[in-house]
């Protein structure tokens, strides 16, 4: 078995250089590593900057390095061009910010695959499990627990009626592939806003396919958002789940929400950090008022949009082909 790393970076800093370091470390060796730079053709450290070329050298593997303008970035085309550049049985997609907890992460993630079994309940799809940084706060430490629990589970038509709209979450921060079922169903959908990893997880478990949550298989990757940011990235989910009425107006996302928000004030009770439930019901208010605007998004001017979005660059790509 075959596998290929592709990873778009912009503006890549130290933890990137991290991740490099730990791929070198796997213990199941990578084919080929792509990296899709976005307009930087620098990466910083401290003070200094590092062309790309000056800091790959010596890899075990193969590096392949492409420059693109931030106008030809789109979540799901990139990563798209990329897989369908590669000759491995699976394409493996990184975060620049998602660092291997360990040298098992590639090992465990294509134990996933069985390439012989084809059809029914053959895994087209698997994803990793995310530990939160040292600087993560209480409350987004709790989500990660959430989200990415410490048991395995593979997911298939079979579990939409148990487990809702987690049926079809996959995450490509850190999410494994096998490129025959990947080109079966045409790849990621492009231009896309948000969520091209769970689009075609969907399609691949309405098509027979299963998803695989592989527990073991784990990197460290968490974020401190302010208000506004959440604010942005919920408005922009929810324009994408728009978008996809066949997904969401089956199974809702927002039930799970509110399951969430309850387990994360229990969960500080718990702890004995009630104080922080102030800053949960901020951040859930800028979560629910962006995610209602973006359900209203048609209704929307297009100055309001370019407002609220964190995806500029997808807007003025579809409004120009339009």
């Amino acid at each position: 078995m075959k596998v290929d790393v592709i990873v778009p970076t912009y503006r890549p800093d130290e933890t990137f250089c991290l991740l490099l370091h730990k791929l070198q470390e796997q213990t199941f060796l990578i084919h080929r590593l792509f990296i899709f730079n976005t307009e930087e053709c620098l990466w910083r450290k401290a003070d200094q900057t590092y062309a790309f070329e000056q800091t790959l050298g010596g890899m075990p593997f193969p590096v392949e390095i492409c420059h693109i303008s931030r106008e030809e970035f789109d979540h799901g085309g990139t990563r798209k061009r990329g897989a369908l550049q590669s000759q491995a049985d699976i394409v493996l997609f990184l975060t620049q910010d998602a660092v291997p907890a360990d040298s098992a992460l590639v090992e465990q993630l294509a134990a996933c695959f069985d390439l012989s079994q084809s059809g029914e309940g053959a895994v087209a799809a698997a994803y990793a499990r995310q530990l939160p940084r040292d600087d993560c706060s209480e409350i987004e430490r709790f989500t990660r627990q959430f989200n990415y629990p410490s048991e395995s589970r593979k997911k298939s038509r079979d579990d939409i009626g148990a487990l809702g709209i987690k049926t079809f979450f996959c995450s490509d921060v850190c999410a494994a592939y096998r490129m025959d079922i990947f080109r079966e169903l045409g790849g990621f959908e492009e231009p896309v806003i948000f969520n091209e990893d769970m689009f075609f997880a969907a399609k691949a478990i309405m098509r027979g396919y299963a998803v695989y949550y592989a527990a073991k298989a784990r990197v460290i990757h968490s974020h401190n958002y302010t208000m506004a940011q959440q604010f942005h990235r919920n408005f922009d989910l929810a324009v994408s789940q728009q978008q996809h009425p066949e997904i969401f107006t089956k199974v809702s996302s927002e039930s799970e929400g509110m399951k969430l928000v309850k387990s994360t004030a229990k969960h500080l009770c718990a702890v004995k950090k009630p104080w922080l439930i102030v800053s949960l019901v901020l951040q859930s208010a800028a979560k629910y008022a962006g995610y209602t605007m973006g359900k209203r998004y048609r209704k929307l001017s297009r100055k309001r949009i370019l407002k609220y979005t964190l995806s500029r660059n997808y807007w003025h790509r579809v409004w120009k082909e339009d």
